[in-house]
């Protein structure tokens, strides 16, 4: 009998085994790092059942192939019916027990996930949509479909299709996030049409349900309203800017103002100067022979006086206009010269002996011009003011600058006025806090704010024995370092 069936039996056998040996393999248990839980008790039970199964099977092989080669047919035979009389009932029902609840449990774990997952769905907190890798959507919740303006029966008539939601220039995006579905895939921001063809930002971030990739999940979160509030910030920055532009120009007009007399005699001296050479040439050649070297002289005169009053009128209608930023090379040293020519006759007016020392050979600094003079003319007027009220000691105005580090330099105004009340240091920035009767307040904080802007910063100490220093730092241009 063994004989007869001996080959049906074992192929039988062999059969049995491998699927039971392949369900084992795809029931793996529990994998690196995870915990012991329930769907892992019923993968247990399932492979516990298969495992009976093919150890009762991987028996049967011994018994017919290996024992008749040490005991005689009919023992063997004896053997194998015994095998099947007292186990297999008993195997079988092990299987079908351990693998019914392993199912079960499993079951219910499924269940359990996909109402999660429907939850999660259904919440409407984010879009969410299921596709195919083809781009067909399968299944999408409301919130995506109220981003997009679509309603349900467009996804289930198949009218919605990720190539028709996205605009022409997100679908190489989109392509390159399919090839990405088999690594981790970072979120990144696009947009789709809605229904109506306008569009809507969002940001979006896909992963792939299984080892086979051809569907996935794209969690889809709105940006409307974020790049709405950046636009309006953005708005606001511009118009920020624009008023302190405005009350910029504005205090420079006012100080420009406070100049009059300064600038009429810095104008006046020069024009003097023309007329004088005028009447020197006009006697130069009256006279018989005319004097003609002497005139020649006077003329040159009259044209470097001429320039000398241009160069005037020229720094002040720069302070004074009204003009976009610019961002140009400066050499600092020049532009505070510049402004001690327009503040010196004001100085010289209140008794202030101004000196510089000015360390040659800085780099240029990358900036606006005009609002880095406003600056430095701000703290001679105000270091002068101060001045101007006390009645001790030398009234001594030093403007120097040097290197700090090998990405900026320094600019330092020190007077020998009566100083700041150390209570006060910290305050004299703040906008409307003046300690003049006729001030506004504005003019430090102006200065503080187009320092800022500048990447550079601006700060008061205490003199020593006497006075206030203001000082403030620029970085130098990245291709020229100290």
């Amino acid at each position: 009998m063994i004989s007869n069936s001996l080959p049906v039996m074992t192929a039988i056998d062999l059969l049995i085994i491998a699927v039971t040996v392949y369900g084992i393999w795809r029931c793996r248990l529990i994998g690196p790092g995870k915990r012991f839980e329930r769907p892992h008790i019923g993968l247990l039970l399932i492979n516990s059942g298969l495992l009976a199964v093919a150890l009762f099977y991987t028996a049967d092989l011994a018994i017919m192939h290996v024992l008749p080669m040490v005991t005689a047919r009919d023992e063997a035979m004896k053997a194998m019916e015994a095998l099947h009389r007292n186990l297999s009932w008993l195997v079988i029902l092990f299987a079908v027990v351990s693998i019914s609840f392993g199912f079960i449990e499993l079951l219910v774990e499924l269940q359990r996930r996909e109402s999660r997952v429907r939850r999660l769905v259904d919440a409407n907190i984010i879009g969410i949509i299921i596709s195919d890798i083809e781009g067909q959507i399968i299944e999408a919740n409301d919130a995506f479909l109220h981003m997009v303006g679509y309603d349900r029966e467009d996804l289930v008539s198949g009218r919605v299709h990720m190539r028709d939601l996205t605009p022409t220039e997100w679908r190489e995006r989109d392509a390159r996030t399919v090839a990405e579905l088999k690594a981790t895939v970072q979120p990144f921001e696009k947009e789709y049409f809605r229904k109506d063809g306008s569009r809507v930002p969002v940001l979006v971030g896909s992963a792939a349900f299984d080892e086979q990739r051809d569907q996935g999940v794209a969690f889809v979160l709105d940006l409307t309203e974020r790049k709405q509030a950046e636009a309006e910030a953005r708005d606001n920055e511009e118009r920020y800017r624009e008023v302190q532009m405005e009350l910029a120009h504005a205090h420079r007009v006012a100080t420009m103002g406070q100049l009059t007399a300064s600038i009429a005699h810095e104008v006046i001296q020069p024009m003097g100067a023309v007329v004088g050479y005028a009447e020197a040439a006009r006697r130069f050649l009256a006279r018989r022979p005319p004097k003609l070297e002497e005139v020649r002289e006077a003329l040159e005169g009259i044209v470097e006086a001429s320039h000398r009053a241009g160069d005037v009128i020229d720094r002040i209608r720069t302070l004074i206009r009204k003009a976009p930023p610019r961002n140009e090379r400066l050499d600092i040293n020049k532009s505070i010269l510049e402004v001690v020519a327009v503040t010196r006759h004001e100085a010289v007016k209140n008794s202030v002996s101004v000196e510089t020392q000015l360390t040659e050979g800085l780099p240029p600094v990358q900036g606006d011009r005009v609002q880095l003079q406003q600056v430095v003319l701000n703290l001679i007027i105000n270091a002068v003011e101060a001045m101007s009220s006390s009645d001790e000691g030398t009234r001594r105005l030093l403007i120097n600058t040097n290197k700090t580090d090998q990405k900026e330099i320094r600019i330092v105004v020190q007077d020998s006025g009566p100083g700041i009340a150390p209570e006060s240091i910290d305050r004299v920035f703040q906008p409307f806090y003046t300690t003049k009767s006729s001030g506004l307040g504005m003019g430090l904080s102006i200065c503080r704010s187009i320092i800022e802007a500048h990447q550079g910063q601006l700060w008061a100490t205490a003199a020593e024995p006497r006075g206030a220093v203001f000082a403030f730092t620029l970085p130098v241009r990245p291709d020229n370092p100290l």
